[in-house]
């Protein structure tokens, strides 16, 4: 279990594993910079958090609900938690309301797993939280227009849990990772700062010229 003063920001965890370098850029240097698509993302979060709560019949929405793990040593913000009311349990009082979160992203389906694993660890937090358990949530992407059911299977919250710890180990090693250039750097908005393709050519020449030298 960790304390209050250990817990890092959920989103930590969709940094991590689109970039080591990036997430300890944010993380441990506090370095942020925007550029066109974290701008529209923020608009997007700031419009979801501006709701209010609702009610619609066999679903409850909370908008913007703080969320926290001392297991995992996470805490950060749902943009959106329905509560679905159990059929079973339409005759209960007090009636039983299952969570299912929903996060917003500004893109499309990514190929690997980083905002899955986010979702998943707001469902983790859930369940910690209010003793049930979630089964499935969804991501809202902004260019599709429509949800991406998530189901929380053993394989998602295992990846979600080792990435978690993943994540402490980093922040606590204080050590921002050495840059790799690959093809979706062009879209951080930390690129300039981060400089992967300046910095891993002065490697590269530095590594040509002492074998040059081994050579002669």
């Amino acid at each position: 279990m960790y304390s209050e003063d250990d817990l890092i920001s959920l989103s930590a965890l969709q940094h991590l594993i689109f970039c080591e370098r990036q997430c300890a850029l944010i993380h441990i240097e506090q370095a942020w910079a925007e550029n066109l698509f974290t701008a529209e993302g923020k608009i997007m979060h700031e419009r979801v958090h501006e709701a209010d709560r609702e009610s619609r019949g066999k679903v409850r929405i909370e908008y913007s609900m703080w969320l926290r793990s001392l297991r995992l040593g996470l805490i950060g913000k749902a943009d959106v938690v329905e509560f679905h009311r159990k059929p079973d349990s339409l005759k209960a009082v007090p009636a039983e309301w299952i969570p299912f979160p929903v996060e917003y992203k500004r893109g499309k389906p990514k190929k690997d797993n980083c905002d899955k694993v986010q979702i998943c660890a707001q469902a983790l937090c859930l369940e910690e939280m209010l003793n049930v358990e979630v089964q499935c949530g969804a991501l809202f992407y902004g260019k599709k227009r429509r949800r991406t059911d998530v189901t929380f299977d053993s394989a998602l919250r295992q990846q979600t849990e080792d990435t978690a710890m993943r994540l402490h180990e980093l922040i606590a090693s204080g050590r921002t990772p050495k840059p790799v250039y690959m093809k979706k750097c062009d879209s951080c908005s930390l690129v300039k700062l981060c400089l992967p393709k300046t910095i891993e050519r002065k490697r590269s020449v530095k590594r040509y010229l002492s074998g040059a030298i081994r050579e002669s």
